[in-house]
């Protein structure tokens, strides 16, 4: 595929777009991909990470390397994805700390319209499909609905963090950073991030790339053989995760840290108007009105040859 200078600007861009909604604990960079029209590209891309592209390097140098690799593509769109995460992880924090409600309607409005425009890729409905769809989607609103563990910053632990975190991070409606605060990781790795603890970033980092190796593979092959099924159940997934990114919500339980510093573990959505609270629901929806027009310009980005 040839792309010119500006192809990959647009790549970097999406990259971008998937590094800020994976820093955002209920949002999956994957459902960026997906919409935006990279996401086959991208396994395809991490699943060629293998021996034989090593074997390339070695027989027929780095040119031919950095070819069968996607080198250009990989590069640009890990670029997006790194400066974006680092940069709107401290963002996230600020926001999700003092304006929660305006953040989740945003995103809402996101998530909303990626179930369109995903679902809308499933070329045949039968029972299988529908089935795959239901499936997905009971995953999703399980794992929305569990509670937080404690904080744990064990190296192993890290490392097994990252590699699970990964996966979901590349899934379309399963949110990494959201599989991370279910693990109780995802303070530890913030506050890595916001101290430059670099020795927990590298355990993290080496944990995230095992996962990714070893995922991309079965995704490669789920999307070959089952198509329709694997599309049908992403779908699913983003539905399901709807629960998580609705922005009014109730916390029935909390974690106090030794510092005396309280976060939520546990929380259920309720009405707007039940909310304790100012609901900002004018603003609110204007947010949601955005989030789902945000989608309309990703798909057209990605639509176009």
């Amino acid at each position: 595929m040839q792309r010119r200078l500006s192809d990959y600007l647009v790549i970097s861009l999406k990259g971008i777009a998937m590094g800020a909604a994976d820093a955002v604990p209920g949002v999956s960079g994957g459902t960026i991909a997906f919409i935006s029209g990279i996401y086959e590209e991208l396994i395809s891309s991490i699943s060629n990470v293998n021996a034989a592209l090593f074997k390339t390097l070695f027989s027929k140098g780095i040119v031919s390397f950095w070819k069968q690799a996607n080198g250009n593509f990989v590069a640009s769109l890990l670029i997006g994805i790194v400066v974006s995460y680092i940069s709107f992880m401290r963002l996230a924090k600020y926001l999700l700390e003092n304006e929660p409600v305006l953040i989740w309607s945003f995103f809402f409005g996101l998530i909303v319209a990626s179930i369109y425009f995903v679902g809308k890729q499933i070329k045949t409905w039968n029972v299988a499909v529908v089935i795959a769809l239901i499936i997905g989607a009971c995953i999703a609103f399980y794992i929305t609905k569990r509670p937080a563990l404690a904080a744990n910053d064990n190296p192993m632990f890290l490392f097994f963090a990252g590699a699970i975190a990964i996966c979901a991070m590349i899934l379309p409606g399963i949110s990494g950073s959201f599989i991370l605060i279910i693990l109780g990781a995802y303070k530890t790795l913030s506050d890595a991030f916001h101290d430059f603890d670099i020795k927990k970033i590298l355990i993290f980092t080496c944990g995230a790339i095992v996962g990714l190796l070893s995922f991309s593979h079965l995704l490669k092959w789920l999307f070959k053989h089952y198509h329709n099924i694997t599309l049908a159940l992403l779908t699913g997934f983003i539905f399901g995760s709807l629960n998580k990114v609705w922005p009014w919500k109730e916390t029935l339980t909390w974690h106090t840290n030794s510092k005396g510093i309280k976060t939520p573990v546990l929380q259920e959505s309720i009405s707007p108007f039940s909310f304790d609270g100012e609901n900002q629901i004018v603003l609110a929806i204007g947010l949601i009105i955005l989030g789902f027009l945000t989608i309309f310009i990703l798909e057209r980005l990605g639509s176009k040859k």
